[in-house]
């Protein structure tokens, strides 16, 4: 065997020192033959061996010589040469140790008789200094002492001089690959505690809980997140089962997941569950529980063996809460917190289901608060909203608690009522509520009294489905606030065709300015003590395509509820205006036009840039136009009504009240409303025979004449009535005795006839 040694540090291995200086005398002893053998080796032989020494890819390596041979030291770098390999020379200890304090080296060919010391100083030096190069002690001494000072104090290998070029190639090739070897060692166990101590931070640190378990479902691990999630102690919950710390109701499903079952690979899994805090953090204010996300990961030993489980779970608290918001806010009306359409929807859905099953019943309301928009435009949307809070308080107080109230939207309510024994159920209900919106409400303004029109449908008679329902109750709604609101009603199948008809008029409107099928009619106002034709009240007609003619008493208040009636009114004072200015042409110079506007037309803000535009346009004095309102408009001042009305009367335009004395006119709304004429409704006309004098005709005459007010009756059909208007002092007349509505044309042929004497 080659002549070689080599060790760890003796200083760090002792024992391995022991067994490398028995080799090293029995080495001795066959020293002989050593050299001989290496003698006859022959170079080739050597290079395949320090070829096979070499690692894959060259490394470059630092080895410092020490010797006091300058031959030798000059020989070392051509034997030992290879690509890397970097040398540096020096003959004394002295010398080593000053190239050592400057520089690192990887390989020391250290002299073991050197003139200043023996090389065992270099060594020493390298103990005291902690360094880590590999040394090569090379020495022609026999004496077993010098190896075992030498190994004892470090050295990785021990030559005797003389030596074949082989052994000292393959003792440098070991040295540097075990120099290799240790400082990579050292560099990925360097690594592996940084990456130990990044890993550590990370987990530590994690704002999620992270935890391992035993197999036995115990904790064994817990980062510190655990205290400020829920508030215990790591050592409180180290070595206790996880599922304490679980809810009961999730305990169940989390104890299947947690559990091994032999024979059945585990699997990882997530799952939302939630985990109980500590009763001092709970008692702080916050949830007694924190529901997280928890994704577990089975660890696995030997042969596939559950050995416990890895854990991480995220705090998703916020957002289950935010969830549950976006949920609530879906399903439920944000100004009462009711349930809204979709949620009244899927439950009647429901409803409809379970009672089809058992052959029960339901009732569906459909409640539309009256006067509403009376509130917003006077007080408010604010006070609106108030009104609609305190109405939906009191109504879920008439319910029973299997029932639903719900808000549609606007000032529209439903309400489901399941299990019901027969319809009179349903009218009980409905007299609780309103006998419940009896008493008036505080809003900031004052008290008001809210009613509300309701509409009922019963399942199976009324329908079969939620929306059949549904649209059932809201036909026998709108029945009611037709015919007077604050009542119920239950659905009927006549209603259902007086609906449809009302939804084809709805369709059809909308295209009927468009379409051209308006009309305006007129009829002549006459004055008895002139006999002749004063003024044309112009009266809207809707010509239908398929229907004919239809009265405006019929679609006027749908194009109110629709939106449409302020197009409607504009194409009327716009037509009428054009009439009345092509007879004035004509030679009608005194004729004066009346025109009906609706309530609504008084919420504009243009009203009058609308009137007044119309006038210049059509170059019409002011005076000859007479705009006709309503006598319930004057009770209404919520859109500034007195003042547009005082500002149209500044341009000398007249307002008449039309069906004045059917209303709930006040004397004090005449004050304070600059009108210029009253209009006697026809039912007070109607009732005059000459016999008896109707005292509201009378005292509406003597309304006018206190008040300084034209006046005009309508409704006149006969002589007798006409004979009975003029004694009690009325002029001004219209009505079938003297002309029935006609058209344009036909008007102006009225115009232009005489009119005859009825006065005797």
């Amino acid at each position: 065997m080659p002549h070689e040694f080599r060790t760890m540090k003796a200083v760090r291995d002792p024992g391995h020192f022991d067994n490398a200086a028995s080799n090293y005398l029995q080495t001795l002893c066959d020293g002989q033959n050593v050299r001989e053998t290496m003698l006859s080796t022959g170079e080739a032989q050597a290079s395949a061996q320090s070829a096979e020494a070499q690692p894959d890819s060259p490394v470059a390596s630092r080895i410092l010589i020490v010797d006091d041979d300058a031959a030798l030291r000059a020989s070392f770098p051509h034997i030992l040469a290879q690509a890397g390999r970097e040398f540096s020379q020096c003959a004394t200890v002295g010398e080593a140790i000053s190239l050592l304090a400057e520089n690192a080296f990887d390989l020391i060919l250290l002299d073991y008789r050197l003139p200043d010391a023996t090389g065992l100083a270099v060594l020493d030096w390298l103990v005291t200094h902690e360094r880590e190069e590999a040394v090569i002690v090379i020495s022609g001494e026999d004496v077993i002492d010098a190896a075992i000072g030498a190994l004892r104090r470090g050295a990785d290998d021990f030559l005797r001089k003389p030596y074949h070029v082989a052994q000292l190639q393959r003792a440098v090739e070991s040295a540097l690959h075990k120099t290799a070897l240790e400082r990579n060692n050292r560099a990925m166990a360097e690594r592996l505690q940084a990456s130990e101590r990044l890993h550590r931070y990370l987990v530590e640190s994690s704002p999620d809980l992270i935890f391992t378990l035993d197999a036995e479902g115990r904790f064994s691990y817990l980062n510190p997140r655990i205290e400020d999630l829920l508030g215990f102690a790591r050592r409180q919950l180290l070595h206790r089962p996880f599922l304490s710390l679980v809810l009961p109701n999730d305990v169940n499903r989390v104890a299947q997941l947690l559990s091994h079952h032999p024979g059945r690979s585990a699997a990882q899994f997530s799952i939302e569950l939630r985990l109980r805090r500590s009763a001092g953090k709970s008692n702080g204010g916050g949830d007694s529980f924190v529901t997280v996300a928890l994704q577990g990961i089975p660890m696995l030993g030997q042969g596939e063996r559950h050995i416990g489980l890895y854990g991480v779970a995220r705090d998703i608290s916020e957002r289950k809460r935010a969830e549950e918001m976006i949920t609530f806010q879906a399903y439920h009306d944000q100004l009462t917190h009711l349930p809204n359409r979709v949620l009244f929807k899927d439950r009647l859905d429901l409803a409809t289901a379970q009672a089809a099953r058992r052959g029960g019943m339901l009732a569906v309301m459909f409640v539309d608060i009256d006067r509403f928009k009376l509130v917003n435009d006077s007080y408010g949307h604010a006070e609106g909203d108030t009104l609609l809070r305190g109405i939906a308080s009191r109504l879920s107080a008439t319910l029973r608690r299997g029932d639903t109230l719900a808000r549609l939207g606007g000032d529209e309510f439903t309400i489901l009522l399941p299990d019901i024994d027969q319809p009179e159920d349903a009218e009980v209900i409905a007299r609780k509520v309103i006998a419940a919106l009896e008493k008036p409400f505080q809003l900031s303004h004052g008290e008001f009294r809210a009613t509300v029109s309701m509409g009922i449908s019963v399942f199976p008679r009324d329908g079969t489905t939620a929306d059949l329902l549904i649209q059932h109750a809201d036909i026998a709604m709108y029945q009611v606030k037709r015919s007077g609101k604050n009542a119920y009603r239950f659905f009927a199948p006549e209603l259902n065709t007086l609906h449809q008809g009302r939804i084809a008029i709805e369709n059809d409107l909308k295209g009927a300015i468009d379409g051209n099928e308006l009309e305006l009619y007129y009829q002549p106002q006459i004055s008895l003590s002139e006999h002749r034709i004063v003024g044309v009240e112009a009266l809207l007609r809707w010509n239908h395509p398929q229907n004919g003619l239809i009265a405006p008493d019929l679609f006027i208040p749908i194009a109110e509820e629709i939106g449409l009636i302020g197009d409607i009114s504009s194409w009327a004072l716009e037509r009428a205006c054009a009439q009345l200015a092509e007879w004035r042409q004509a030679g009608f110079a005194d004729l004066k036009m009346s025109v009906n506007l609706a309530p609504h037309d008084f919420e504009r803000a243009d009203i009058l840039d609308l009137v007044t535009d119309c006038l210049d346009r059509h170059r019409l004095p002011a005076s000859r136009l007479e705009l006709e309102i309503t006598e319930s408009m004057m009770m209404r001042d919520n859109s500034g009504v007195t003042a547009k009305i005082k500002a149209l009367r500044d341009t000398g335009v007249g307002i008449a009240i039309d069906d004045f004395g059917t209303g709930y006119s006040a004397l004090a709304y005449l004050q304070k409303l600059p009108v210029s004429v009253l209009k006697i409704d026809r039912s007070f006309v109607r009732d005059l025979d000459g016999l008896s004098i109707n005292p509201i005709v009378s005292a509406i005459t003597g309304i006018a004449k206190g008040f300084g007010l034209k006046l005009i009756a309508e409704g006149v059909e006969h002589a007798q009535q006409a004979t009975t208007l003029s004694k009690l002092g009325c002029d001004l007349m219209q009505g079938f005795y003297f002309a029935r509505p006609v058209r344009a044309d036909e008007a102006r042929t009225l115009l232009q006839s005489p009119v005859r004497s009825i006065v005797q």
